[in-house]
């Protein structure tokens, strides 16, 4: 690859910055992860519609991790042979010339921009057929828009304008860098070409220079500074690949670098991706197309906006401390889906196929029959039930919907999850091993393939694999007429 060497016998490095938490982990050749550790994040809203952090936070958390990876396997760390890079994507964190915070980032699931959105589209025709999409109030294009409206003092200071990942990456080695991947969500690209669009920079209100450097998500980016190095145990000058966003990233760690190739990934929210050799922009429904970390291939994206972030709220709400023990408890209950009311996931809006920011979340169907778990597991049947609308609304467009959908993401370690997609969206599930950790794991390969090693190594092994259950899937489906009557507002 570019004339680089492949690194025998190295462990790789990967880091995922997610929204509710920094990831990382230590990869071999094999694929197999011989270290994790982890840091939470906390979302800010300090109005409605409005969801922010600071980016010194996803740098703590970041550093946090991997302390505890250095304290706890410090002779790995010394066989790391180069740092990829996930992240949350859409985020968009604004620098000024002393690399100080401006504001806090506005995140991927802030709904403030509808109305520049809209702005956008007028003012930039075929907008969608450019960069992929159209600017849902969700993507950096509209909010940098809404900054240059309503405080445009931030983007006159701006030096610098980053992604989630990048600020790490430039933390990390100085490097003002971000791979085409990732870039090409911001709607700021002409994302066929893999370049810069200069009519959409210009109706955003920013300048190319204010931009990072492009790179592909195999490519060294930047090296890791000497005394992070020796923080951390690691050896001097280490590589820093391009990466991608987590969507990306957790494609290539589910192994979804083909045409053709799904996963549904159950974080925070709910993403239904699909690798698609050819450009294919969407226009509508609440969906978008980006370049895949993988060359040669672009992605068809359909999103819902909370999903583990549902799970959470509904853990908080009946006071239960511990999410995975309240959702064993529910999976043990075995109750019945026609005993659970109906919960449509809408608590930060919807994307994916309703694009409206001002979609609610809403019970129905409760009687004094209806208890904690009947409310938790409503709540995993909705998210289900949105990844099928999800399903739909990629399949209308022709996208390939064939063969096993990978799971991936902190939800996918719930069996009682993985079957309620399955059934739901009529598909097989495969569950690996490594599911929890897919865009950090991918971020590893990337990191493996920057120096010249395979970007996908050893097939993972199965935690899960099963079909629909004819039974579940009828409940479900008698139970979807009245989840899509549902008053969305």
């Amino acid at each position: 690859m570019d004339g680089r060497r492949a690194v025998t016998g190295a462990l790789w490095l990967g880091i995922d910055v997610g929204t509710s938490s920094v990831k990382a982990v230590l990869a071999d050749d094999g694929d197999r992860v011989v270290a994790d550790a982890s840091a939470p994040l906390a979302v800010n809203r300090p109005r409605p519609l409005w969801s922010e952090q600071d980016p010194d936070a996803w740098w703590r958390a970041t550093a946090a991790a991997l302390d505890r990876l250095a304290a706890a396997h410090p002779a790995d760390m010394g066989r790391v042979g180069a740092i990829g890079l996930s992240g949350q994507m859409l985020g968009v964190a604004a620098l000024d010339g002393q690399g100080r915070a401006i504001r806090p980032a506005i995140l991927w699931n802030d709904g403030r921009a509808a109305a520049e959105g809209h702005a956008l589209e007028a003012a930039v025709p075929g907008f969608a057929r450019i960069t992929g999409s159209r600017p849902m109030p969700g993507f950096p294009a509209a909010k940098l828009r809404w900054l240059a409206k309503h405080e445009p003092r931030v983007l006159e200071q701006a030096r610098h304008i980053l992604l989630p990942k990048d600020y790490v990456r430039w933390r990390l080695s100085g490097e003002v860098a971000s791979d085409r991947a990732d870039a090409s969500a911001t709607l700021l690209m002409d994302t066929a070409a893999g370049t810069w669009h200069p009519a959409i920079l210009d109706a955003c209100g920013i300048r190319a220079d204010q931009l990072p450097r492009l790179v592909e998500s195999a490519e060294p980016a930047g090296r890791l500074r000497p005394e992070l190095a020796r923080r951390w145990s690691l050896p001097p000058r280490l590589p820093i690949a391009g990466g991608g966003g987590d969507n990306m990233c957790g494609g290539v760690g589910a192994g979804i670098v083909a045409d053709g190739g799904a996963f549904v990934s159950l974080g925070t929210s709910g993403v239904y991706f699909i690798a698609n050799r050819g450009f294919q922009s969407s226009v509508g429904q609440g969906m978008h197309t980006h370049r895949h970390a993988v060359p040669g291939l672009f992605c068809q994206q359909a999103v819902i906006l909370s999903a583990a972030a549902a799970l959470a709220w509904v853990a908080d709400i009946v006071g239960a401390p511990d999410v995975g023990q309240l959702a064993a408890a529910v999976e043990a209950a075995r109750l019945a889906p026609a005993d659970t009311p109906v919960f449509t996931p809408y608590l930060a809006g919807e994307r994916t196929p309703h694009d409206d920011p001002g979609l609610l979340a809403a019970f129905s169907g409760l009687s004094f029959a209806t208890g904690r778990l009947h409310l938790v597991q409503a709540v995993l049947e909705g998210v289900a039930l949105a990844l099928a609308d999800c399903q739909d609304a990629l399949a209308a467009t022709g996208a390939p919907l064939a063969g096993p959908l990978v799971l991936v993401g902190g939800g996918a370690r719930s069996r009682l999850w993985a079957d309620l997609v399955a059934a739901a969206t009529g598909r097989p599930i495969l569950v690996s091993v490594n599911a929890a950790v897919g865009p950090a794991l991918g971020a590893a390969r990337l990191a493996r393939a920057s120096c010249g090693g395979d970007l996908v190594g050893g097939a993972p092994a199965t935690l899960y694999a099963g079909d629909p259950d004819p039974a579940l899937a009828d409940a479900l489906a008698a139970k979807r007429v009245r989840y899509q009557a549902h008053p969305r507002r």
